[in-house]
Parts: C-alpha cells; structure tokens; sequence
C-alpha cells in the first residue's frame, strides 16, 4: 500500500475514533456520521485504484 493510501486508512480509522468518542459523550451526529462514511467510501477507491 502506498504512502498516500496508509495516510488515508488512517485518517479513516482516527475519524472512526472521533466520531464514535463524539457520540458517546455528546449525542449522535448524522452530519458527523455521514462525512466518516464519505471519507471511508474515498479511502476504499483509493485503495483499489492504486497500481498493483
């Protein structure tokens, strides 16, 4: 996996951290929520287009 998609994986799992410390402590937030869900669907079409 190249540099550029191991940063983007963990953003993605540092986002899935935030997200879910944020509705523990304040409530859920669907705008939260969805924003993780574009930056996963990204991270996953990064990953596969990269060159094998």
């Amino acid at each position: 996996m190249p540099g550029s998609a191991k940063a983007m994986a963990a953003c993605t799992v540092g986002g899935l951290v935030v997200a879910t410390a944020y509705t523990v402590a304040l409530g859920s937030s669907g705008w939260l929520w969805f924003a993780w869900v574009v930056l996963a669907l990204v991270t996953v079409g990064v990953v596969a287009a990269r060159p094998s």
